[in-house]
C-alpha cells in the first residue's frame, strides 16, 4: 500500500486511540495541522479512515472526529490450546468483532467461523496463532511455525482454513498470555514478572522492562526442561518437571492417596478441586501438596530472575486454592516473591494473541512507521510489538 509518511504515521495513532480529531492527531503524531489534513485525506481517499461525527470544544467550535475506515481491515487471533481452540477477530482499533471456541480438533472449522462473521469485504491484514511449543523460522527469517510435534500437526491442519497470501505469525501461547496480563491483567503496572503456567503442561513467560523475554533459541521460559529429578540416585528425564507438576500426575498421585471410604475418585482436576473446595480432606491434601510442588517451581523461576512478581495462571495454576501453598513454599525457600492469580484465566492465551495481531496488522498497513506520541496525550501507540499507554 503506498501511504505517505505522514499518512502512515496518523493511520498509526488514529488505530491506537480508537477515535480522534485533526487537532489530537497533530498534537500525538508531532506534525502540523496542514500536513495532518492532507494525511487524513488521503486516508480518507483510501478508505482507511472515515469521519464518524463531530465533537464540540471548549469555544464552542465543533471538530470532525476520525475513526477507521472499512478498507482497515481487521485481524485474527487463534489460540490452539491443549484441549480447546478459542479464536478472535478484531478491527485494527482492538475492536472485538468476532469470537469462537471449539474442541482442539475442530480448530480449522472454529477459524472459518469467525472469518465468515468479519465484516464482508474487509481485508485480513494479520493473523497470530499461539501454540504450546518453541517456534522456529526458516533461514530467511521467516516461515515462523511450531518446532516439534507438540503442535505442528495440528497447527497444519488449522492452517489450510486461513486464507492464502495473509501474515501469519506463531507465537508462543505463554508469552501470549504473559502479555495480556501484562497490559489488561494481574500485572498491569508492572514492567518485569513472570508468568507461570500450570495446566496438562507446564510453561514460564518472562517479561523484563515491558518486553517478552524469548531468548536465543526461541525458548526461554520452556521450565518443562529444567532437569528433573535432580539427586544422587535418579538421572534427569527430559521433560520430566512436565510429566511430574502436570495434571495427569496430579490426578494420579490424587489416585494412589484415595480411599474407599472417599467416595468416588476424581477422573478430572476440576473435579478435585471442587471437592478440596467442598473440604474434602484427601482432594484438599492433594491441591496442597500440588501446591508445594508449583511453589518450588516458582522459587527456582525466583532464584534465576528475581521477577519481583509471579503470576500464576493455566487451567490448574489459576486456582484460588493453589495461591496459599505456593507463597509459603516459595517464601520458605526464595526471597520475598509477589505472587497472584492471573486475572484473566483461560481466556488470557487469545487475549494476548488479539494484541499481537492487533500491533501486526497496524504494521502491514503502515510498513511499521511508528507515532511518537507526546507524554501528556494519554493516547495509546504500537512500540516494538506491543501496545503501550502514555
Amino acid at each position: 500500500m503506498h501511504l505517505s509518511e505522514s499518512a502512515r504515521a496518523v493511520f498509526a495513532v488514529l488505530a491506537a486511540a480508537g477515535t480522534a480529531t485533526r487537532p489530537q492527531l497533530a498534537a500525538v503524531a508531532r506534525l502540523s495541522k496542514p500536513t495532518v489534513s492532507s494525511a487524513v485525506a488521503e486516508l480518507e481517499a483510501a478508505e482507511l479512515a472515515e469521519c464518524s461525527g463531530t465533537v464540540s470544544g471548549a469555544t464552542g467550535r465543533s471538530a470532525a472526529v476520525y475513526g477507521l475506515g472499512p478498507a482497515a481491515g481487521a485481524v485474527l487471533a487463534v489460540d490452539l490450546g491443549p484441549a480447546v481452540t478459542r479464536v478472535r477477530g478484531c478491527a485494527l482499533d482492538g475492536t472485538l468483532l468476532a469470537e469462537g471456541t471449539g474442541t482442539r480438533p475442530d480448530a480449522a472449522d472454529v477459524v472459518r467461523h469467525v472469518l465468515k462473521e468479519l465484516p464482508t469485504g474487509a481485508p485480513l491484514r494479520a493473523v497470530v496463532v499461539a501454540v504450546g511449543d518453541v517456534i522456529t523460522q526458516d533461514a530467511e527469517g521467516a516461515g515462523a511455525r511450531p518446532a516439534t510435534a507438540k503442535a505442528g500437526p495440528l497447527f497444519d491442519a488449522m492452517a489450510v482454513a486461513l486464507p492464502p497470501g495473509v501474515p501469519v505469525h506463531v507465537e508462543n501461547n505463554v508469552n501470549c498470555a504473559a502479555l495480556a496480563e501484562l497490559h489488561e491483567g494481574a500485572a498491569r503496572g508492572r514492567d518485569t514478572f513472570g508468568y507461570l503456567r500450570i495446566g496438562v503442561g507446564i510453561g514460564l513467560g518472562v517479561v523484563i522492562g515491558g518486553q517478552v523475554l524469548r531468548g536465543a533459541n526461541g525458548a526461554a521460559g520452556e521450565v518443562a526442561r529444567l532437569p528433573y529429578p535432580w539427586d544422587g540416585d535418579r538421572e534427569p528425564r527430559r521433560e520430566g518437571l512436565e510429566e511430574h507438576i502436570g495434571a495427569r500426575s496430579l490426578l494420579r498421585r490424587a489416585a494412589d492417596a484415595w480411599q474407599d471410604a472417599d467416595g468416588p475418585c476424581p477422573r478430572t482436576a476440576e473435579r478435585l478441586f471442587a471437592l478440596a473446595g467442598e473440604g474434602h480432606a484427601t482432594a484438599r491434601t492433594a491441591v496442597g501438596r500440588h501446591a508445594a510442588e508449583i511453589g518450588r517451581l516458582a522459587a527456582a523461576a525466583a532464584a534465576v530472575l528475581d521477577p519481583g512478581l509471579i503470576v500464576l495462571g493455566g487451567a490448574i495454576g489459576a486456582d484460588p486454592q493453589l495461591l496459599p501453598g505456593v507463597r509459603a513454599e516459595l517464601a520458605r525457600l526464595s526471597w520475598p516473591t509477589e505472587v497472584v492469580n492471573s486475572a484473566l484465566g483461560e481466556s488470557g492465551t487469545v487475549v494476548g494473541a488479539a494484541r499481537l495481531a492487533v500491533a501486526r496488522g497496524i504494521e502491514t498497513v503502515t510498513g511499521g512507521v511508528e507515532a511518537k506520541p507526546r507524554p501528556e496525550s494519554g493516547f495509546q501507540t504500537v512500540t516494538g510489538g506491543v501496545r503501550v499507554k502514555h
